[in-house]
Order: structure tokens, then C-alpha cells, then sequence
């Protein structure tokens, strides 16, 4: 079967709110082996609406809508799928219940009622979270599924009430498994698979890059989970041998989580000396779940005051190399590590903004050089060794920050890998 999602609602048009709906629905229906080949978002007209449904159904068995159930004039969600099926609104006596008792201790306003009145015929889900019922209408084999808006009372309703009622029309469903990358430009690793990729039908291989690296989704269609799983194996495997020392999880293990989860496994303590990412990577790090054990400390040393009194980076190396610089970073790593009384210690300094900085050259304080916006230092200490890299990162002062951090995790991640490799 074939689905289409239609956001409604003129604040997700004018960028007031984020469509997060249209992604949770279309994980969901894959899940259940629906494609979804199309989604779009109306603003809330009754003409528009009828528009989107008539070309949706064109093109589709399943429409499901998010929003437009309240009880305001201009949510038309619900009057509008009546009118394009030739359907009446009637009171649903329980749904009316429903809501009375949503607003038993705050009182009800009477525009609330407006809520009660279905389409004719239609199935009623229940709002368990809050006031407008779910809607579904079945006619000469498609179905229209009218779901509120806010997504806690969304993904509830469908993953108890609309996920029972599609479950079973496919003979078919789908899987995926994705593997995260990150050290290699998304180009780049597609080349390595591409005729893997031109030559897979089922599974499929697509990659996509994000903030954090590159994505191979591998999407498999069969019969059962495990169907799906065996057909997914073996392109897995293939993707392992050829680009295993990038791939650093899989699914939703992000790439912190990998670093978090390698240091806890090897017992390793960290801690962290931030210049250019002023917090971030300690922030991306302490967001993952038993942390405590490994995590020490975070130094935020935005000057080279901060530098030298917290960290002990020497003022000579403050002057002669600079702020931002393979021998600064260095020992922003060490001292992070002998002042927390840290096994492992990293560092980031860098350029994010603000046009280009000068520093006196090692061997003449007359003279002095360029560092441009993006150039980023990388230091990290661990058993008594030191180990710097440069990076120079193209984008805006945010971006260079981000992707300092995940540079980071991944320094961290392949040097405390080959160290005891």
C-alpha cells in the first residue's frame, strides 16, 4: 500500500512550528511496510485542503493528516475530509465524554464541543492525552486518518489506535538497519561501495550525510523481521570490510555515545580543555547516560590567562606559538588531564569567527602570521604521549564549532583504539 502524510496548519508554513510529525509517521509506516512516496503541508484552507486530498488519493490508498482537530475556526481538518467524502458530522456521544472529562477541574469552553461532532460512519479513536479524537474514514479501499497535531497526542493515538488498524493490509514489511560513519566525506564513501549500491535492489543502500558524519541505511523488504534481516546481513558485512575503521555505530548509537561507551569498556578517565568549543564537547559528552564513571572534569580556558593559571600551558608558548596552535593545544590536553587526575586528556583550540588573528612567529615577534576563520587545533594526552592535529573547517562560526566537536570525538575515538588495539 501506498501512503501520503499531509501537515495542516499555517504556523508549519510560516515556520512557526517544526514538522516533526511527518517523520515519526513515516518511520512508523515503513515499519508496517507502507511506502510513502509524497508529503506536503497546507495552510489552513478549506480549498487548499480539498486540493491536497484529491491529489494525495490520486496517487495513494492512505492519507494521513496531522493538526487542524481543535476547536477554533480555523481547524478544518476534520470538516473538510467530511466534505470530500460526502459525510455529515454527527456528535459522538463518547468523544464528547472524553472531553468533558479532560476539562472536569479547569472548566470547559463551549467551543470544545465542536471537537465531539465526527463524520458520519467514521471510526473514532479516543484522545487518551488530550481533547480532539482521531478520525478514521474508509471508502472504496483508501482511507483517510486524521490525527491531532501536537506530536505526544499524535504518536500515542497512532501507535495504539491507527498502527492496530493498518497492521495486517500488508503482506510485507520493511527493515532497516543504518551504519554511522564519520571521518569521510559522504562522496567519498559512496565511491568506495558504488557498485554495491548500483547493484542492490533488495536491500537497498542509500547514504546521507549529517552534522555528525555519513549514513548507509540499508532497507530490506520481506516477509518477516528476520526475512528483512537476513537480506540485510550480508550488504552490512560488505559495507564492514570496506569502510569498518570509519563506522562507528549503528542505529541511533550516536557518535558520542561510541567514545562514552569506549572509555567506560576500558575503564579510561577523561578530561576535557575547551578554548573554541567554550563547553560543547563536554556538553555533547555528559549528555550520555553513565558518564560519571569515566567523566572527570571540563576546563573552559577561553584566554591565555585562563590558559596558563588553570591548565599550566606555558606563557612562552602562549607568545611564541600562539593561542591557537599545535603546542597550545598540546598541553591544554596534558594539564586538563594532571589537574583532574585523568588518565586521558583532550583539548580544542581554534578560529571560529571574527576575521583572522596574528601571532608573533617562534623566532621573531616582529613579524607575524595569519591564522584564517576555521583553523582548529586538536590536542590530546594519554599515557604520557601528546598528539596534536590540525583541521581547518569551512562554514560559519557555529558549524566550525560543531564540527570541532565531532572531529573530537573521533580523535579521541581512533587514538584510544589504536593505542590499545
Amino acid at each position: 500500500m501506498k501512503a501520503e502524510i499531509i501537515a495542516v496548519g499555517t504556523e508549519l508554513l510560516l515556520g512557526d512550528i517544526t514538522n516533526t510529525n511527518a517523520r515519526y509517521l513515516s518511520e512508523q509506516l515503513a515499519g508496517l511496510g507502507t511506502e510513502v512516496y509524497f508529503e506536503s503541508v497546507v495552510g489552513d484552507n478549506k480549498d487548499r485542503l480539498l486540493g491536497a486530498f484529491k491529489d494525495s488519493f490520486a496517487r495513494a490508498d492512505i492519507v494521513i493528516t496531522t493538526g487542524g482537530l481543535g476547536p477554533t475556526d480555523d481547524d478544518i481538518t476534520k470538516e473538510t475530509g467530511a466534505e470530500f467524502f460526502g459525510r455529515e458530522l454527527v456528535l459522538d456521544e463518547d468523544a464528547l465524554e472524553n472531553i468533558k472529562s479532560y476539562f472536569k477541574n479547569r472548566g470547559m469552553s463551549q467551543t470544545n464541543i465542536k471537537q465531539a461532532y465526527v463524520p458520519k460512519g467514521s471510526v473514532v479513536l479516543k484522545n487518551e492525552r488530550g481533547t480532539a479524537p482521531g478520525i478514521i474514514i474508509e471508502e472504496q479501499n483508501k482511507i483517510l486518518v486524521m490525527l491531532p497535531g501536537p506530536p505526544s497526542e499524535m504518536e500515542y493515538m497512532f501507535e495504539n489506535s491507527v498502527k492496530p488498524y493498518l497492521r495486517g493490509r500488508e503482506k510485507h514489511i520493511i527493515c532497516s538497519r543504518t551504519l554511522r560513519l564519520t571521518g569521510i566525506g559522504e562522496s567519498d564513501a559512496a565511491e568506495v561501495i558504488r557498485e554495491l549500491m548500483a547493484n542492490s535492489t533488495n536491500p537497498t543502500i542509500a547514504p546521507y550525510a549529517k552534522e555528525d558524519g555519513v549514513y548507509f541505511r540499508i532497507t530490506a523488504r520481506g516477509g518477516s523481521a528476520e526475512e528483512c534481516h537476513n537480506l540485510i546481513a550480508p550488504a552490512a558485512e560488505e559495507i564492514y570490510s570496506r569502510l569498518g575503521e570509519y563506522i562507528y555505530g549503528e542505529n541511533e548509537t550516536t557518535l558520542a555515545r561510541a567514545v562514552v561507551n569506549l572509555l567506560i569498556e576500558r575503564n579510561i578517565s577523561l578530561a576535557v580543555a575547551e578554548s573554541l568549543t567554550g563547553g560543547m564537547l563536554s556538553s555533547a559528552i555528559v549528555d550520555i547516560e553513565g558518564v560519571s564513571k569515566i567523566f572527570r572534569e571540563g576546563f573552559v580556558t577561553y584566554t591565555n590567562e585562563s590558559k596558563a593559571d588553570t591548565l599550566g600551558v606555558s606563557r612562552d608558548v602562549l607568545k611564541n606559538y600562539g593561542a591557537v596552535s599545535r603546542e597550545t593545544a598540546g598541553e591544554m590536553a596534558k594539564g586538563a588531564a594532571m589537574r583532574a587526575g585523568a588518565e586521558l586528556g583532550v583539548a580544542t583550540t581554534g578560529i571560529a569567527g571574527g576575521g583572522a588573528v596574528k601571532n608573533p612567529t617562534p623566532n621573531n615577534e616582529d613579524l607575524s602570521y595569519d591564522k584564517p576563520v576555521g583553523r582548529v587545533y586538536l590536542g590530546l594526552y594519554y599515557k604520557g604521549k601528546i598528539i596534536t592535529k590540525e583541521l581547518n573547517i569551512k562554514g560559519d562560526r557555529q558549524k566550525i564549532r560543531k564540527t570541532a566537536v565531532v572531529r573530537m570525538l573521533d580523535f579521541i575515538r581512533k587514538n584510544v583504539d589504536d593505542e590499545l588495539s
